[in-house]
């Protein structure tokens, strides 16, 4: 019997096209980033140059996160009704426009309010893109694509914090910092013609024509990959057989390699693949069935664990420099450094998930967390606030890398994008909380207190950690 389409795309070593996708995803990723580590920096000028107190600037924050749980929740659910590419497109429009429209606010009111709506993109953009890329990924090497592709979030934070240390300080500088938050509407454009739609997607829904056309574009650039290295498709080092175009019979009269998946034709009686027929759309009510309810509710805590300490520790983190008595350029300068030790922390944890495997190194990551966190609770001093942030940041941002590696795989296709997109938005429910248990905790016991609790809080997402299934190596399930 020759092998489904999915099994040839899987059995492909990673391509031009995987590359090429991997970029057009993560720099959507990057532009997230960029966004909300943008309004770190906004909050920290708004409470110079507006004089808002810490309640109104708590809500600057939690608005978008607000947005971001509505989002990730609509988001996952439409990306397994409509397509992952569709709706990636689509909040990639909503936010960049929202953001942009931001940057005109003469209140913090109207801030707020248009927060929601740059939320409600990019909560829905995360989950979906993270699907997109795992559903390609050849499986032998998926989790390392995934943490590759959550490392443009470092890429787009250091962005903002560059932003931040150069515009914002100008005496209306977060404006035009929000401004260049806008180039995500720019982007949209690209990424609904130049990215590929999940070929597993296009199954379900029944799409048999568009999905064989993506495949044999994969098997063409894994083909010409091979010619130019002089190799026969599929020899390549640590790489499953590779299938050259055409192979099995499965070519559609008329759709040649490379063609566009939109204009394929049916591939009608020559085909030889018994076609999977198409499903019916998904329930949010399946991911709580007996065999999927004991990974959801783990999972759920893990990710509103992560996202409290995170959201808790990092948008509040240059107001806190600047109350410890650092200048608001100097808390910038600082806050630059740590954000950079985000970068190492993604790429260890791209070797790790593959070799150790995704739940060791989510756990582990999680444990160095909660010791960077107790580190930075009693930190005295310009030396040891650095180092403390760095490992931090080091050991939270490889953590969540590992996290967005193992979420898509715990789901069948149908089901994959409402349950990453379920877990994200759970999660952004503790991102709303954290920026407003900020200043309460800080008023009960300082810095010392607040970082102890983000140091507690990791604890507990490593304890759930270690109950996820590993799923290393393992074939997406259909």
């Amino acid at each position: 019997m020759p092998p489904t389409r999915t099994e040839r795309l899987d059995g492909l070593p990673f391509t031009g096209r995987h590359r090429r996708l991997l970029v057009g995803s993560g720099l959507g990723w990057a532009f997230d980033a960029m966004d909300v580590g943008l309004i770190s920096f906004v909050i920290a000028a708004l409470a110079v140059q507006w004089d808002a107190s810490p309640g109104q600037l708590s809500w600057v924050a939690s608005a978008g996160f607000l947005g971001m749980a509505v989002g990730a929740s609509l988001g996952g659910l439409l990306a397994d009704r409509l397509g992952r590419r569709q709706v990636f497109a689509l909040t990639l429009l909503v936010y960049g426009l929202a953001t942009g429209a931001s940057a005109l606010s003469w209140s913090v009111g109207v801030l707020i309010a248009l927060r929601f709506v740059v939320g409600l993109g990019l909560g829905a953009e995360l989950p979906v893109a993270s699907t997109l890329v795992s559903e390609f990924a050849p499986p032998r090497i998926r989790g390392r694509v995934v943490v590759a592709l959550e490392a443009f979030w470092a890429v787009g934070w250091t962005l903002s914090a560059v932003v931040g240390y150069l515009v914002v300080p100008a005496d209306g500088g977060w404006r035009w910092a929000l401004a260049i938050g806008a180039l995500p509407a720019l982007y949209a454009v690209y990424v609904r013609r130049g990215l590929p739609e999940s070929v597993r997607f296009l199954e379900a829904r029944g799409r048999h024509a568009e999905a064989e056309a993506v495949v044999q574009q994969f098997e063409a650039s894994a083909a010409a990959s091979s010619r130019a290295r002089g190799r026969t498709p599929g020899t390549g080092s640590g790489s499953a057989t590779a299938v050259a175009p055409g192979a099995h019979g499965t070519v559609p009269a008329g759709a040649p390699a490379g063609a566009d998946a939109r204009t394929a034709p049916d591939p009608g009686p020559v085909a030889t693949l018994t076609e999977t027929p198409a499903v019916a759309a998904p329930r949010p009510a399946e991911l709580f069935s007996a065999r999927l309810r004991g990974r959801t509710a783990t999972l759920w805590v893990v990710w509103f664990a992560v996202n409290f300490a995170y959201y808790g520790a990092f948008i509040w983190l240059p107001t806190l420099l600047f109350d410890s008595g650092f200048s608001l350029v100097r808390s910038f300068e600082y806050t630059l450094v740590i954000t950079l030790a985000q970068l190492p922390g993604y790429a260890v944890s791209a070797v790790l998930v593959e070799t150790w495997g995704r739940r060791p190194t989510l756990v582990t990551f999680l444990l160095g967390s909660a010791a960077s966190a107790g580190l930075f609770s009693q930190a005295d001093g310009s030396t040891q606030v650095l180092l403390a942030g760095m490992l931090l940041s080091f050991f939270n941002l490889g953590a969540w890398g590992a996290l967005y590696a193992v979420t898509p795989e715990l789901y069948p296709t149908r089901l994959r994008g409402t349950g990453a997109g379920s877990a994200a938005a759970f999660g952004r429910l503790a991102s709303i909380l954290a920026p407003l248990s900020v200043p309460l905790l800080r008023d009960q016991g300082g810095t010392g207190l607040l970082f102890a609790v983000f140091a507690t809080v990791f604890v507990v997402a490593a304890a759930g950690s270690a109950l996820l299934p590993e799923r290393r190596g393992a074939v997406l399930e259909d």
